[in-house]
């Protein structure tokens, strides 16, 4: 037991060092010849580090488009050596990158900065999640209200959703695609994957609502009465059929 705990010890004393440009090489370590490690260490500490910057500007492109190349690699120094990958798979890297971009002072007046780094690590998210078996639109047909009302809808596991105070997507389709300046207005975001590539959509009002009903497993009826009374039933579920939303439907035998 005592020979498991210092091994313990060891590797996290190697990561913590590993992870901090100004920790000292750990005790002991030597390269394969049995000298110091200390070079070889710094080497491979440079790389390791390099590797993990470069997984946040390929993971977050629109984020370095809005504050610049510079900016960038400093916010993404700060995170990597505060935030040590949980996975071998580094698809999930940066999950904590907004809320360490809302933290950092600099960046505070950026207010959509933030949300803009959640729609990309959703939008990571959704690339990689799971397929779901392809949905007929056919089997919402000749449903009876009562039926149809009494229904549950679960989504494919690609669908996200993102709502924000800020025009997030189309502060993210500006950063990365041009166009016109995005007007200040609160979007919220569904994210589909009806193919490969996951792409945002602008929700109309109810729509979040709505979606987020269907999240929560909630019948077809209470979805569509959470959504209210403006809510544009027909175009959501175009949407959703067309974006390959939708994954399965439970009805009452």
């Amino acid at each position: 037991m005592e020979r498991e705990e210092a091994e313990a010890v060891s590797q996290e004393v190697f990561l913590e060092a590993l992870r901090k440009v100004d920790k000292a090489v750990p005790a002991g370590l030597t390269d394969g010849t049995g000298r110091p490690a200390g070079r070889r260490f710094a080497v491979y500490r440079n790389n390791v580090a390099v590797s993990l910057r470069e997984a946040l500007e390929v993971g977050f492109p629109a984020v370095r488009s809005l504050i610049g190349v510079e900016n960038f690699a400093r916010i993404a120094g700060l995170y990597v050596r505060h935030a040590a990958p949980t996975s071998p798979v580094m698809a999930g890297y940066g999950a904590g990158f907004a809320a360490m971009i809302a933290q950092t002072e600099a960046l505070k007046p950026i207010g959509y900065l933030p949300d803009v780094a959640r729609l990309e690590f959703a939008l990571r998210e959704s690339y990689h999640a799971g397929d779901a078996p392809p949905f007929d639109p056919a089997r919402l047909q000749g449903l009876s209200e009562s039926v149809l009302m009494a229904a549950t809808l679960r989504l494919a596991p690609s669908v996200r959703l993102l709502r924000s105070p800020w025009p997030v997507a189309s502060v993210w389709r500006f950063a990365l695609r041009g166009g016109a300046k995005p007007e200040a207005r609160a979007e919220d975001v569904l994210i589909l994957r009806p193919a490969f590539d996951p792409e945002p959509h602008i929700l109309p009002p109810g729509g979040a609502d709505f979606v987020m009903a269907l999240q929560q497993g909630t019948t077809f009826g209470a979805a569509l009465e959470a959504a209210g009374a403006d809510f544009d039933l027909a175009a959501m579920m175009a949407l959703l059929l067309r974006g390959g939303a939708l994954a399965d439907m439970t009805t009452e035998a």
